[in-house]
């Protein structure tokens, strides 16, 4: 009966976010509390949840000062420099232009937010690409593919799920999923210049004047423009490269290991008094990228709800035990490999609210009586990113398509082909530096 509860939870859920009557973070907190009162646990519901609210709480503070953090980076201006030089040196160069796409999608996507990556880069390079007379195409698709790999980082919407979820240390999943996320990086690149080359042999190299390249070149934002700092690029991007030592490699020298979350906010406070000295910037820094952040916490708090009940009243083990003993044994064993084929159309038809929070800890429980540990199923239930922000559930690519001005069947079918060689990438790296068997 528990694992049936518990079954009914997930349904609950997941058709409550697919249907649209709810919001996820509705869902998330009253579709375990309801059945959990009708099950028998009412008087215990309390405490199930705020058990599971003290696990999801590092990850919610790492989350609310990472996204503060590269939120304050990026009105900071430590990223113009990449972008007025990528438009500089690309000149009419086809070839040059994609390449410099996929180098700039990939370094503007470090905050985690779609939404920013999309304004970015198109704001940079689309008009380089009209100057030019290049596809849309290819910009749409390499931001995506892009974004895609960058969004894996901890402070990204599904790994931070997946941490909430599965309880996992955020430093060793990227350890383990950060060579997967390189090798994908150059692949990306890979397509960039293999389009481009194409572009080349089209359109040819185009001399341009030196007008021309400044009339390309993106202007700051009027409205916060006081809040550029541009002497202040090389101090933040030292805090920034320092911040990331400290993260995948935990302690340097004589500095013992810090959590993640005591990382950014320490990184944060730092970043806000040397850059901004006036009250007023900071609570204009607060409040531009303070909206972004407190929506991703209640979706994690929510998530630390949901488990909790799952988790406390025994239905989660309950769950995994009853697949355990339906699926074959010749299966079970490769469930590493299950994992990953079911989070490819999972995380595509699926938001990740419902594929990481509703299905994965299903899945791994169920790969827990096969021996394969929480880590295992975490790293390869990230693999299906590869294909996620292809699907009509992501928000921001809309505005993408409508920026870019190119169809959504196209786009997919177009980005889709170069995604399955990403999908395979980070198996094959799961594999091979993750440890996780197949």
């Amino acid at each position: 009966m528990l694992a049936i509860w518990g079954l009914a939870i997930v349904i609950a859920f997941m058709t409550l976010i697919m249907l649209k009557w709810t919001t996820p973070y509705t869902a998330l907190v009253l579709s375990p509390l309801l059945i959990g009162a009708i099950a028998g646990f009412a008087g215990q519901l309390g405490d199930f949840s705020l058990t599971g609210v003290k696990g999801v709480a590092p990850t919610a503070v790492m989350l609310l000062f990472a996204i503060m953090y590269f939120g304050l980076m990026i009105s900071a201006g430590l990223f113009d420099p990449l972008v007025h030089f990528i438009v500089r040196v690309v000149k009419g160069d086809p070839l040059k232009v994609l390449v410099g796409t996929a180098i700039l999608a990939a370094a503007v996507s470090v905050d985690g937010d779609g939404t920013t990556t999309t304004m970015i880069v198109c704001t940079a390079m689309i008009p380089v690409y009209q100057q030019l007379k290049m596809r849309m195409m290819d910009l749409a698709v390499i931001v995506i593919l892009a974004n895609e790999v960058m969004n894996l980082l901890p402070w990204g919407g599904p790994t931070a799920r997946i941490i909430a979820a599965l309880k996992v240390d955020e430093g060793e999943l990227l350890r383990k999923i950060l060579p997967g996320m390189i090798l994908a990086i150059l692949w990306v690149i890979g397509v960039a210049y293999w389009r481009g080359l194409q572009e080349r042999k089209r359109l040819g190299v185009v001399r341009l004047s030196d007008e021309q390249i400044a009339s390309m070149t993106p202007a700051h934002d009027d409205e916060f423009g006081h809040l550029k700092r541009p002497r202040l690029i090389w101090f933040n991007l030292g805090l920034t490269v320092l911040l990331m030592i400290f993260l995948i490699f935990g302690g340097i020298g004589f500095v013992p290991k810090i959590n993640a979350a005591i990382l950014f906010e320490i990184a944060f406070a730092i970043a806000l008094l040397v850059n901004y000295r006036w009250l007023k910037d900071q609570r204009d820094i607060v409040e531009i990228h303070g909206s972004n952040a407190v929506q991703v916490i209640m979706m994690v708090l929510a998530a630390g709800v949901f488990m909790g009940v799952l988790n406390e009243s025994g239905m989660s083990q309950a769950i995994g035990e009853s697949l355990s003993s339906v699926v074959p044994s010749s299966v079970g064993s490769h469930w590493g490999l299950v994992t990953a084929l079911a989070s490819a159309p999972g995380t595509f038809l699926l938001s990740n609210d419902a594929f990481y929070l509703g299905v994965l800890p299903v899945l791994a429980q169920t790969g827990a009586q096969y021996g394969f540990s929480p880590m295992d199923i975490a790293v390869m239930s990230t693999t299906g990113q590869a294909f996620h922000l292809l699907s009509p559930l992501v928000g921001f690519i809309y505005l993408l398509l409508a920026l870019t001005g190119v169809d959504m069947g196209a786009w997919q079918r177009s980005a889709g082909k170069w995604a399955i060689g990403m999908f395979v990438i980070f198996i094959l790296s799961a594999v091979t530096f993750g440890g996780v068997p197949l």
